[in-house]
């Protein structure tokens, strides 16, 4: 299924010309020079077709014959088609001893062409270039100085006036041709393909393509080490013929150079693309991704369209038939690992995506990001705050139950709990407080239970959650201790949040004596204030039966919520003087 749909997605890149996608045969190269002659193979000029992009001299981008790769003490034979650097197309630098005989290989290439080719005007003119000796004017022309100076000296020719040799029609006719005469080749190697169902030779070995530092294959066997089948070696045991594996493994590298379509999370990659054109493929990292650090809002309003038009369903199309797929890849030692696929329609994702944002809308501060990406939710549970520190699996458990639409991981709860009670200050970031809320609403949609209520953005005075009021409780215990000692240092979260949070019985009691100690001196000081505290007091604790011994799992998530949300609140009163107190 992955291979079909990568296939899909380079047929449909490939009618594009601006998609950067090469047809089969071709790549797309940049040439640095090009050598300009006439008809009758006369030197004309030698062309530098690089500009200047920064601080880089880049070449112009042709279609051209498909390079090979060069290895090993004969590498020197291995010559690209009517392109190639310049050792081979005029033998520098001479001083070079690999140059000859790279010279040599050019010239036996170009003097064994088929009669198809030495018929075009264009051929026939580079052949009179190198029996009319007009080698050795190139060497002595101007730009030779500059061609040698350049790192990539990648070099082909053109008639004065015309489009370079290897880009010539009857050039590329012969291209294509010659890949429909492989089928022809040994029989051995000649099978069907399992993906188009087409007859041709089986890629033996696949492409690599380069994810992380290395280069590694997503499809390999290893030869001789228990995974041949029925005698079949390698590429055999799935046959794949070259135009396929071609075309999967062309798409494959594309998406992975996308600046739009690609999205890195700790140690893997996620790659977006759909059966059709659409808006979804190239706009899911505006979704998901990380905005720019000096434009945190960059991707607001596209998320707050989404949402919107999932809530009045301006989105759905009404015959969609658009297969929209998600790939999570991570390197490994001798292949790509698949750690995530789905296939959905486009629908779908938009709804999930919606669904996303709106299960970790949170109240905030006014200076916190509107919408939380992936990235940014699994960063701050992740051990010091790093994103070298996500968990691999609870990457590819948290994009699953995004698209598929089903409950948050697990791990998602315990690490943001297990990182609030491992920050030195205990502190209740509003990503970690919007992790919570979003894994708990979920899991009890999934999992109704008579006992819950929902959790809202922002404070519910009227939640019934013990662990609920005992956060709002532990937080205004806290807000009192700092109003009645301006200047603290460090206040009861630091050394009791944990506890409390775990185990009430155990803190509560000596929190609630110490709580006399400081309204009596906050009385003194600020009578309103200290009035308006044991008002909320009084209602929070006429909620609480009796302190528990211990809270299981959610309900410490509930205390976390609870805690966050009556700190919103305190922090709101303190900036808008006209919100009203909680018992009114």
């Amino acid at each position: 299924m992955i291979i079909h749909a990568l296939k899909e997605y380079y047929d449909r890149k490939v009618l594009d010309p601006n998609s950067g996608i090469a047809p089969e045969g071709f790549e797309l190269k940049e040439l640095q020079f090009v050598i300009v002659i006439d008809e009758s193979g006369c030197l004309v000029s030698i062309d530098d077709l690089r500009e200047k992009r920064g601080n880089r001299l880049v070449g112009k981008t042709y279609l051209l014959p498909q390079s090979k790769g060069r290895s090993g003490s004969k590498s020197y034979e291995t010559v690209f088609f009517l392109w190639d650097h310049l050792g081979y197309v005029l033998g520098l630098p001479e001083d070079d001893k690999k140059s000859a005989l790279q010279h040599q290989a050019w010239i036996d290439q170009l003097n064994n062409l088929p009669e198809q080719l030495t018929n075009d005007v264009a051929i026939r003119a580079m052949k009179a270039f190198y029996e009319s000796d007009e080698v050795k004017k190139a060497k002595t022309h101007p730009m030779i100085e500059e061609c040698l100076k350049s790192q990539t000296r990648n070099v082909t020719f053109r008639l004065v006036g015309d489009v370079p040799v290897p880009c010539r029609p009857a050039v590329q006719k012969f291209i294509e041709e010659r890949l429909e005469r492989d089928v022809e080749g040994a029989s051995d190697d000649v099978r069907h393909c399992m993906i188009t169902g087409r007859k041709g030779t089986v890629s033996r070995i696949h492409s690599q393509t380069p994810i992380g530092k290395d280069s590694k294959v997503l499809v390999g066997f290893q030869k001789n080490s228990g995974y041949d089948s029925y005698g079949k070696e390698q590429g055999f045991n799935a046959p794949m013929i070259a135009s396929t594996e071609f075309a999967y493994t062309t798409a494959l590298n594309t998406l992975l150079r996308s600046q739009d379509q690609k999205m890195v999370i700790g140690d893997t990659t996620f790659l977006f693309w759909s059966k059709k054109p659409s808006t979804l493929e190239t706009s899911m990292l505006s979704m998901f991704g990380e905005p720019p650090r000096d434009n945190p809002d960059a991707y607001t309003n596209e998320i707050k369209s989404l949402i919107l038009s999932a809530q009045s369903g301006a989105y759905v199309e009404r015959n969609n038939d658009n297969r929209f797929y998600v790939l999570g890849l991570s390197p490994n030692v001798a292949r790509i690992s698949v750690r995530y696929w789905y296939d959905g329609t486009v629908d779908e994702v938009k709804e999930r995506i919606s669904d996303y944002f709106r299960d970790f809308e949170i109240v905030k501060p006014e200076w916190e990001m509107k919408y939380y990406s992936i990235w940014r939710v699994l960063v701050n549970v992740s051990v010091q705050d790093k994103s070298e520190n996500i968990p691999p699996r609870l990457v590819g458990d948290l994009i699953r139950s995004v698209f598929e639409g089903t409950v948050y991981p697990a791990g998602l709860l315990n690490a943001a709990i297990r990182r609030i009670r491992s920050d030195t200050d205990n502190r209740v970031k509003p990503v970690r407080a919007a992790a919570i809320k979003a894994y708990l609403n979920r899991y009890y949609r999934f999992n109704p239970n008579a006992n819950f209520k929902e959790v809202s953005m922002a404070l519910d005075v009227n939640q019934p959650s013990i662990g609920y009021q005992l956060g709002r409780l532990f937080s205004t215990l806290e807000r009192i201790q700092e109003d009645a000692n301006p200047g603290l240092n460090a206040t009861i979260r630091e050394r009791y949040y944990g506890a409390a949070s775990s185990s009430p019985i155990t803190v509560f009691p000596n929190l609630l004596k110490l709580k006399v100690h400081h309204i009596a001196k906050l009385r003194q000081q600020q009578m309103g204030k200290a009035v308006n505290y044991e008002k909320i007091l009084s209602e929070i604790i006429g909620k609480v039966d009796q302190f528990p011994s211990h809270l299981m799992l959610h309900d410490q998530g509930m205390f976390a919520l609870g805690y966050y949300h009556q700190q919103q609140r305190f922090f709101t009163k303190r900036q808008d003087p006209e919100v009203q107190d909680e018992e009114k």
